[in-house]
């Protein structure tokens, strides 16, 4: 028990309620296209906002692909399609949810995989973003659900593979438990933004994330390869890229994980390893096992690629990065660039904190560093907010901090 300003106690905070179920229980999933027009059509004919959920096989899975879509409306109750059943045809449920709000939780991971399957939503409310803004600090749909709501979920399959089939129950049970509360939360953290004069803030961060463009595929996607750092010469670093492109395509073929099928510690071994045969390489730590033995051919192949290039043909050890260089390097390659971040990241820390935003979502840290590493020609207020614009900050972003970040650009530049 607690004791308020003047002394007197207060009473503890009642214990989460702990749901271990969907108040209507779990539903079946849907597999068939009858069942899937008839539920299609209650929920086209609901009211309200709609909670949408999906589950995907990462770790296990090459695709991202959604293997469970979860839907939830206010007088419909829960509904579970399996778009794997149904060969991705869900028309009828692409027009139910045509022209309504969705409530994603952390919608950024969700949104992929549902436009995949034809699913687009005319507007959006993203439960996680929400609670960014309205100041907690611990946005998980668990804790949010708790703190604001006072319900603990009973959690625990979210890592499952959920490409397997059947679905176990107590898997389906958890998947509807993450869309039962979606839509009271949503319209309780609705009501705090509100209260904090942030919902106008929100409704710009959501459009941006609705129609925010896929990010564009990396352009040496192996050199975020875990332990890369290990590898100091090119020719090792040709190593990794070669096993790595031989992996994606074994992967990519059969639908696996690319690091179920070799992890990438394996990668930098046999990378800094070098080994000259299939006896070499089958001594170093992973590949002595069966399946890598059934693969070590694959893999020699790889390496023995790399070996053979010339040294023109040899990955850049450090490549062009159309970016700042590492901040810790600022201040030797351009100290006037260094104060400048220096006084735009005291700036704007200090308009976070007043507003009760992370820093990160009240301007994004690498337009933050572009903008201090190559200031627009304008100074002025509008000048730096047109360079704002051009890289992607909102409306509310950008009155925020234009001015303390013209004044942080200017001083610093003089």
């Amino acid at each position: 028990m607690s004791t308020s300003g003047n002394g007197e106690a207060e009473p503890a905070s009642p214990a989460p309620v702990l749901l271990t179920e969907p108040a209507g229980g779990t539903p079946a999933v849907i597999t068939e296209q009858a069942r899937l027009a008839e539920v299609s059509a209650a929920i086209a004919a609901g009211q309200g906002p709609i909670a949408v959920d999906t589950e995907r096989a990462s770790g296990y899975r090459y695709s991202q692909r959604a293997y469970l879509v979860q839907v939830r409306r206010e007088g419909v109750g829960t509904v579970l399609v399996d778009p794997v059943a149904l060969d991705d045809r869900i028309d009828p449920l692409i027009t139910a949810l045509r022209g309504a709000e969705w409530v994603l939780h952390a919608a950024s991971q969700d949104l992929p995989c549902l436009v995949e399957l034809g699913l687009r939503p005319d507007r959006l409310f993203d439960t996680e973003l929400a609670g960014r803004l309205a100041g907690y600090e611990r946005v998980a749909l668990g804790t949010l659900v708790e703190v604001l709501l006072g319900y603990r979920l009973e959690k625990g399959h979210g890592a499952a593979d959920w490409s397997h089939r059947p679905l176990p129950r107590d898997w389906l049970n958890y998947a509807a438990l993450d869309v039962e509360l979606l839509i009271p939360l949503r319209d309780t953290l609705e009501a705090e933004l509100s209260k904090q004069g942030k919902l106008s803030w929100a409704l710009e961060e959501f459009e941006a994330l609705r129609t925010a463009s896929p990010a564009p595929p990396r352009a040496e996607p192996w050199r975020r390869t875990s332990g890369i750092h290990r590898v100091r010469t090119p020719r090792g670093l040709a190593a990794v890229r070669s096993l790595w492109e031989a992996r994606d395509g074994l992967a990519r073929q059969r639908d696996i994980a690319p690091g179920r099928i070799l992890p990438d510690s394996a990668i930098v071994h046999a990378a800094v390893a070098a080994p000259d045969d299939e006896i070499g390489l089958l001594q170093l730590p992973v590949f002595r096992g069966r399946a890598q033995r059934r693969l070590a051919d694959v893999w020699m192949r790889a390496l023995r690629a790399a070996a053979g290039l010339n040294r023109t043909e040899l990955p850049d050890p450090s490549p062009h990065n159309d970016g700042p260089p590492p901040v810790n390097r600022w201040s030797d390659k351009d100290p006037a660039a260094a104060a400048r971040l220096s006084a735009a990241r005291a700036a704007l820390t200090a308009i976070a904190e007043n507003n009760r935003l992370p820093l990160e979502n009240l301007l994004q840290p690498d337009l933050v560093r572009r903008t201090c590493w190559e200031p627009p020609a304008d100074l002025s207020e509008s000048g730096v907010a047109e360079a704002l614009r051009a890289g992607g900050a909102r409306n509310w972003q950008i009155t925020l901090t234009v001015a303390a970040l013209a004044e942080a650009l200017a001083v610093s530049a003089g």
